[in-house]
């Protein structure tokens, strides 16, 4: 890689205006339940499908290049929220997450394909793709014991949305937080 500034860069799909407006509702609760959490703003709710981080701006048209590649080895597909969780795990937890009903795993397959036509430039991904979208973070992280029963009563559910688009952002870190910038996007199938 040559010098340069740096691109802060990941690889998406975007949620339907509905299903944005029923999590919405879904967490209201939670944020008044968990208010040490750093919630993500709506705007920026998006399900990840390849997170790259620091990219050197000679490698933009090869990781395009790369999405253009695995957004048309995939037809459009429909995929639905379904349910809130936490990673690592309940009694440590560091995110809050929606969960991402794919039945076709045709995310897994971006995120396969993503990871085949990267692989020159950018370590593969080592952990399993597990589709979410991320709704908030804890540092420290939270002991969820005591949210447990509220966390599996939680009910969320939405119609499902069709994805026929995969999106190349930027983020750019301030002190006020990450702000993302759509570079390019591309059609699925």
């Amino acid at each position: 890689m040559t010098e340069g500034k740096a691109l802060r860069l990941f690889v998406c799909v975007d949620l339907s205006d509905e299903a944005a407006e029923i999590l919405g509702r879904v967490l209201v609760p939670w944020q008044e339940r968990l208010p040490r959490a750093r919630w993500v703003a709506r705007r920026k709710w998006h399900v990840t499908v390849r997170f790259l981080g620091r990219t050197q701006p000679d490698l933009l048209d090869f990781v395009e290049e790369a999405c253009r590649g695995a957004a048309a080895e995939v037809e459009p597909f429909e995929v639905s929220l379904a349910g809130l969780g936490v990673f690592p795990g309940r009694t440590r937890a560091r995110v809050l997450w929606a969960g991402v009903d794919d039945p076709r795993g045709a995310l897994a397959t971006l995120a396969a394909g993503l990871d085949r036509r990267l692989a020159p430039e950018f370590e593969p991904e080592t952990r399993p793709f597990t589709p979410h979208m991320t709704v908030a973070r804890f540092n420290p992280p939270e002991p969820f014991r005591e949210h447990a029963d509220a966390l599996d009563r939680t009910e969320l559910e939405t119609a499902p949305w069709e994805i026929d688009r995969l999106l190349l952002y930027r983020s750019q870190l301030s002190p006020k937080g990450s702000e993302y910038e759509l570079l390019q996007s591309f059609p699925v199938g």
